[in-house]
């Protein structure tokens, strides 16, 4: 009757055979357990030994009587789906702390690109959130104003982090009077950015380029998503076009006051 929901709580076909004679018959000594179930007399003792150690069955001794088992309350398998449940959740943690670091040696290991996509704000934060563990200096193009519009805040936090744990970073942006106010004193000791002349529109993208990675978010009103490509070659292309603009970059950051002083 309880069979398979015990089994999708969590026990074993054999273990929840074994709780359910026990919780429909009572305290029963091991033989009319086996008696009941199609397992061998040794099974038997090591099923009911296992329902003990998940504190799900207790054994009851008394002098000169056979010893009987019986369930304890079914709340207990609450108790140890719950308990099974935080477990699992911090397996995941744990696992989520190093999925980049076990990805990158596997890439490195079968010289396969990794590729990740997320949807939505909370695919965004997993995208920014992936370019903190950077070992060297980020290299970034950036819409400002999509930023501005759409993840004002998410961007702000992301920075702090950045700044606290030291990664630098150079960013492209377009040469527009809103990306001059934008950068104005934007955290100067830990990013460096160079403006270009364009008629380009927005083009609604944040890429990143760290770490043999190349990340992307969009942002728009119909498509908030984040990819990230891990893959040496793609990341070398990617940081050789940037480091060929940088250098013909009309604008550095640092030279916005003295523009906005000369208009």
């Amino acid at each position: 009757m309880y069979e398979q929901n015990l089994i999708q709580a969590g026990l074993s076909g054999d273990q929840a055979k074994i709780y359910e004679i026990l919780l429909t018959n009572g305290p029963s000594p091991a033989s009319t357990v086996k008696q009941k179930s199609d397992l061998s007399r040794p099974m038997v003792y090591k099923v009911l030994g296992q329902l003990q150690a998940l504190s799900l069955v207790e054994k009851k001794e008394e002098k000169g009587a056979v010893a009987t088992f019986c369930t304890i309350h079914p709340l207990k398998l609450q108790e140890m789906v719950e308990q099974k449940k935080r477990a699992a959740e911090g397996a995941a943690q744990a696992l989520e702390g190093v999925i980049a670091e076990l990805t990158s040696q596997y890439n490195l290991a079968v010289g396969k690109p990794g590729v990740r996509f997320y949807e939505g704000f909370a695919g965004i934060v997993r995208v920014l959130e992936d370019s903190l563990s950077a070992k060297k200096e980020i290299y970034s193009y950036a819409d400002l104003e999509s930023i501005d519009a759409y993840i004002p805040e998410i961007n702000k936090e992301y920075v702090k982090k950045r700044e606290r744990r030291g990664i630098k970073k150079k960013g492209i942006v377009l040469d527009t009077p809103f990306a001059r106010q934008f950068l104005k004193g934007y955290y100067p000791g830990i990013t460096e950015t160079r403006l270009i002349k364009t008629e380009t529109p927005p083009f609604e993208t944040v890429m990143q380029i760290y770490d043999n990675k190349i990340s992307y978010i969009t942002l728009s009103d119909t498509n908030i998503i984040g990819v990230i490509i891990e893959d040496r070659r793609i990341y070398a292309m990617h940081k050789h076009l940037f480091d060929y603009l940088w250098e013909r970059a009309e604008t550095p950051a640092s030279e916005i006051k003295s523009l906005e002083n000369e208009t």
